[in-house]
């Protein structure tokens, strides 16, 4: 079963972190990924740009028309993900638990189930 394990970012968040802090984040980061990558759960990583710096393309008026910006503001986004294979979604969670994100009070990690990939199966 394939997941989608989505960092959910909080620039106030981060920026209150010390530099310490962050390196601590980033090395468990390097951490995180070697695990995963060891037990052949990885399939693909990445990190996302602030969304200043998104564009949107939306219908309006049977057309589609490109703004900037985000869909949708809020003082959260995705700010990367990890895409893994693994057993279940208890292991999945255990996998987000890892992550260090999650030991920082206001950062979250969101597990989703792939429903689609590269094929019209359902995962779960």
């Amino acid at each position: 079963m394939k997941f989608l394990l989505i960092m959910q970012v909080n620039p106030a968040i981060l920026d209150a972190l010390t530099e310490e802090e962050r390196a601590a984040i980033g090395e468990g980061h390097g951490e995180f990924i070697r695990t995963i990558q060891a037990s052949g759960e990885l399939i693909l990583t990445q990190a996302l740009a602030d969304p200043a710096a998104s564009a949107v393309v939306r219908g309006a008026e049977g057309q589609p028309v490109v703004t900037d910006g985000p869909f949708l503001e809020a003082k959260e986004f995705m700010g990367g993900f990890y895409l893994v294979e693994c057993e279940s979604k208890e292991r999945a969670l255990e996998l987000a638990k890892l992550i260090p994100d999650t030991k920082v009070p206001g950062l979250a990690i969101e597990v989703r189930p792939v429903m689609f990939s590269g094929g019209m199966e359902l995962e779960m």
